[in-house]
């Protein structure tokens, strides 16, 4: 694997862990948008778990595709108002 190519996997794996970490639930989670808050929640720690398979199956594009989108599922729910996020440093585009 390019050393490139290993580096931003890495980097990318390591942003969706910590922005699931940092992202909290706004809405009540018994309302439609605190279900909804969930299910984001989920879909990016869904991608983050198949991200860290592609990678031990040395599949590093797909892994890279996988970081991307759990962390385009918890951006986008802080973007609607679903996520509590800090809106200083690297973790979120808010």
């Amino acid at each position: 694997m390019p050393a490139e190519l290993a580096e931003k996997t890495d980097r990318y794996e390591q942003l969706l862990a910590e922005a699931l970490e940092a992202a909290t639930v706004q809405p009540p989670a018994d309302t439609p948008l605190g279900e909804a808050a969930g299910e984001f929640r989920e879909m990016a720690r869904s991608y983050l778990e198949d991200g860290r398979h592609f990678k031990t199956e040395d599949d590093p594009v797909n892994a890279l595709a996988a970081f991307s989108y759990g962390h385009a599922w918890l951006d986008a729910g802080a973007r609607i108002g679903l996520f509590d996020v800090p809106e200083e440093g690297h973790l979120f585009t808010v």
